[in-house]
């Protein structure tokens, strides 16, 4: 029987027995964690419930940083791919993933796509990079494999190439950044593609939100909905924690996969929070044997919901990212996070491209700058238009720069990046995202 409809007490009970493995694994394999169970005296047979986590200290971004190799558990012979973090927070980091791995990264997407209602004889359109070190699209690949379902390497962009492929192989889902899919829909209604009749029933999103903290699908969402009648599911993922919490059909929170990851939900006062409410994301890899971590500090916000969902499953679900933790702008007394201004911006027809630069000003607080690239010159006033629907939005409204489509692009996609840039923050810690 699959765990994840056991009930909470037994699968609680089951992922305490894998972390004890896990736990014993680093024990004696991991150069880093030996060293911090010596240095903080920590018996890692004490360790027997998810509570007892508390007793070790978190794992950060930096740590992957500074001592990468120290995190190896096995031979380097023994890897068989090498994948990077995407360098959100700063310098990427490498993971090798064994044949295990490989095999544990081909489960988690099984099971997600499973989840998202995808089985054998459904055929999946792939819209994102295989390359470039990138660990999502392999991982996709072999999970569908593995699901027997049937898959078409496109990548990403190119939307005369997807909608080729679409007409001609007649796929049933498309996996891509939900964004891309307005394109797709523009590019069809300038073209005179009948993509409402086309062969696509479900798409599934990676990388971008499509729902807010209530479930209700976001503007993104909506206006994707509004355009094409599709089922819609959102993921979040990650390198780290090599795990995909993915929506079921009820659309109420992305399903934990409990034999992969266990997540701890923590506040400002680096403890737990109450189950509902929005914390940072802590998460600890099971059956990992490349790279395992142990409560590793994701940096990013959502709230833990525990009751069953109408799918049957047990498993706690996670509410769609607020945002990323060091990414929180506070803007004339506002607390926001870049989700929020990209869902303007996104829904908003004239705007072709653009970017969110966070600045301190001269008194230490927080400025906002948008600068926007135009499809077309509206005949009305665009920056007050603009500061307009951000006030009805989120009550405040940031600077608005307007420059030409290429300057921004140039922005948006600087060189070595495989993710669009649209949040720069040249704030102290200086980060881009």
């Amino acid at each position: 029987m699959d765990i994840e409809f056991s009930t909470p007490s037994e699968i609680k009970a089951y992922q305490e027995g894998l972390l004890k493995e896990a736990l014993s694994y680093l024990a004696q394999n991991s150069r880093y964690y030996q060293r911090l169970f010596s240095v903080y005296n920590i018996d890692t047979d004490q360790i027997r419930t998810i509570e007892d986590l508390q007793k070790i200290p978190f794992t950060e971004k930096r740590d992957l940083q500074l001592y990468n190799d120290d995190f190896l558990c096995c031979p380097k012979e023994k890897i068989v791919d090498y994948v990077t973090t995407s360098g959100t927070l700063g310098d990427p980091v490498t993971f090798g993933c064994t044949e295990k791995d490989l095999q544990r990264l081909a489960y988690n997407e099984k099971k997600s796509f499973m989840c998202a209602g995808v089985g054998p004889g459904n055929i999946v359109q792939l819209m994102t990079t295989i390359d470039k070190r990138f660990m999502a699209g392999l991982a996709y690949f072999l999970g569908i494999r593995e699901l027997g379902a049937s898959i078409i390497r496109v990548g990403n962009g190119i939307p005369e190439l997807q909608w080729d492929t679409i007409n001609r192989l007649k796929p049933d889902t498309i996996m891509c950044v939900p964004s891309f899919i307005l394109r797709l829909i523009q590019y069809a209604e300038e073209h005179n593609i009948d993509y409402r009749n086309s062969s696509i029933k479900r798409i599934i999103g990676i990388g971008e939100g499509l729902r807010e903290q209530d479930f209700s699908l976001n503007l993104l969402g909506r206006r994707i909905k509004e355009k094409w009648d599709v089922e819609l599911f959102a993921t979040y993922s990650s390198t780290e924690m090599g795990a995909t919490f993915s929506e079921c059909p009820y659309g109420c929170g992305g399903h934990v996969h409990p034999e992969l990851i266990i997540v701890e939900i923590i506040g400002d006062d680096n403890l737990p929070v109450p189950d509902g409410e929005v914390g940072e994301i802590v998460v600890t890899t099971l059956g990992v044997e490349g790279m395992p971590l142990l409560r590793f500090r994701t940096g990013d916000m959502a709230a833990k919901i525990v009751a069953p969902c109408k799918c049957g499953r047990n498993s706690y679900r996670l509410t769609p990212l607020v945002g990323r933790k060091n990414n929180m702008i506070k803007l004339k007394g506002t607390t926001l996070y870049p989700p929020a201004i990209n869902d303007v911006l996104d829904n908003t027809d004239y705007v072709e491209n653009y970017v969110v630069v966070v600045q301190e000003s001269d008194a230490g607080t927080d400025e906002v700058v948008v600068k926007i690239g135009l499809k077309h010159q509206p005949d009305f006033e665009v920056i007050k238009d603009l500061k307009d629907r951000f006030r009805s939005r989120i009550r405040v409204a940031p600077e608005i720069m307007v420059l030409p489509v290429a300057e921004v692009a140039a922005i948006n996609h600087p060189a070595k990046s495989r993710k669009p840039v649209k949040f720069i923050d040249n704030r102290k810690h200086n980060y881009v995202r």
